[in-house]
């Protein structure tokens, strides 16, 4: 295990959500930017109505979704980030597939990596899953199932026949090595030149030197 993957640790206790915010349900809050998220408080009284969620992409080939799933997608896109040797990780991972969400998934290795998740998310725990922008840490059968059923997901699988999710990714995306440069070409040989003579020539008959 390098320092980088030390670093790194799985949330392996299961979170369970109180019986009475499951029992109260969960409530949609957009603030000021536009930002989703769910909780378990209602709604101020003046609160205005939710708007419609952007069409920004959401996970995989979307265009393949049934109608209705695929404007779940893109308002609420799920993106799964895992690491190597995480239980959790795979437990969420099970869960996403068995109900046939359509996700992203983000892989955590490097140092770069973890760093970036610890801005995103505050912490460098995995698994970590978005919805939107909401952020569930660590792995819940329970939490997750209740904020995916807020989102609209359905409870079984809706996918067409063949559909995969994309395949994962690192969080930091890999930059390409700059190719060598191309070696100088090789000088032309010089023409050699025979020794000096003093010697007088016809041509040369005072043996001068030039």
């Amino acid at each position: 295990m390098t320092p980088a993957t030390a670093r790194l640790f799985c949330s392996c206790a299961l979170l369970f959500t109180a019986g009475a915010a499951t029992a109260q349900g969960l409530y949609r809050n957009v603030d000021a930017n536009g930002r989703v998220t769910y909780t378990d408080r209602p709604p101020a009284a003046n609160a205005q109505p939710a708007p419609v969620g952007r069409s920004d992409g959401g996970a995989g080939a979307s265009a393949q979704l049934p109608f209705e799933l695929r404007q779940i997608v893109q308002r609420y896109p799920v993106t799964l980030y895992t690491g190597d040797d995480c239980a959790p990780c795979t437990a969420g991972r099970q869960l996403l597939q068995t109900r046939g969400i359509p996700f992203d998934e983000r892989t955590v290795k490097s140092s770069e990596e973890i760093a970036a998740l610890e801005r995103l998310s505050g912490r460098n725990g995995l698994p970590l899953l978005t919805i939107g922008a909401q952020q569930l840490k660590g792995f819940s059968d329970t939490e997750w199932s209740q904020y995916l059923n807020a989102a609209g997901y359905p409870k079984s699988v809706q996918l067409p026949p063949g559909y995969r999710n994309p395949p994962p990714q690192p969080l930091v995306a890999q930059q390409a090595v700059p190719a060598a440069p191309a070696p100088a070409p090789a000088a032309a040989p010089r023409p050699s030149v025979g020794p000096a003579t003093d010697a007088p020539t016809p041509s040369n008959p005072a043996g001068i030197r030039f």
